[in-house]
């Protein structure tokens, strides 16, 4: 039923890599927006949480376009580091998103904790939350998480974000070094759209 009703939806979005995941997640009928396209500049995130502020894009995008939208909230959690940068995972990159200051920060920060670290095992976890807005009366959310740990060195070129520095439990390559089809059955933001896809 919902198929044939919504023909259009509003990835809540301005992150170009992580519209291209969503899209490449979602069925292909869809007609995909992105706030871009629309003009739209995200709203503040002043949640305390990966779901308070994946709510806050998605209801902010849905009421301003009267469509449907998915928004995500994702990050990185490092345990050395008290689950930080976590909810402040983009605001690490600074104004002009540059992972590699955020990259840094991490190194510079597990440094300060502990000048031994790169002979530990620093266990860590992406974590992303979904929220679809304007499907039905209530939100709906979702949770993905995938453990993994640091590499003591940043490797690959693939990915965004944090992808050269986090290798997922199991695996001896960073995300970075994967290729995308291989990471899109694993990472954090699959498992959290496996969660809702029934409703799409």
């Amino acid at each position: 039923m919902q198929k044939k009703k919504i023909k259009e939806i509003i990835i809540g979005s301005n992150n170009k890599e992580k519209i291209k995941e969503i899209k490449d997640l979602l069925p292909k009928h869809y007609n995909i927006l992105s706030p871009d396209n629309l003009r739209l500049k995200s709203p503040k995130e002043n949640g305390k949480s990966f779901i308070k502020n994946s709510l806050i894009k998605a209801k902010y995008f849905s009421q301003k376009t009267k469509k449907v939208c998915l928004a995500d909230d994702s990050g990185l959690e490092i345990d050395l580091l008290k689950k930080y940068p976590g909810i402040f995972s983009a605001r690490w990159a600074g104004k002009n998103s540059d992972f590699n200051l955020a990259i840094n920060k991490v190194y510079k920060e597990l440094n300060k904790k502990d000048n031994n670290w790169k002979n530990k095992k620093i266990t860590a976890r992406f974590v992303c939350a979904l929220t679809i807005y304007g499907l039905k009366k209530k939100p709906i959310h979702s949770l993905g998480i995938v453990e993994g740990k640091i590499s003591t060195k940043k490797k690959g070129n693939n990915g965004f974000g944090y992808d050269p520095i986090f290798i997922p439990q199991g695996k001896k390559l960073t995300f970075a070094e994967m290729k995308p089809s291989e990471k899109y059955k694993i990472d954090h933001r699959f498992l959290a759209f496996k969660k809702i896809k029934k409703f799409f």
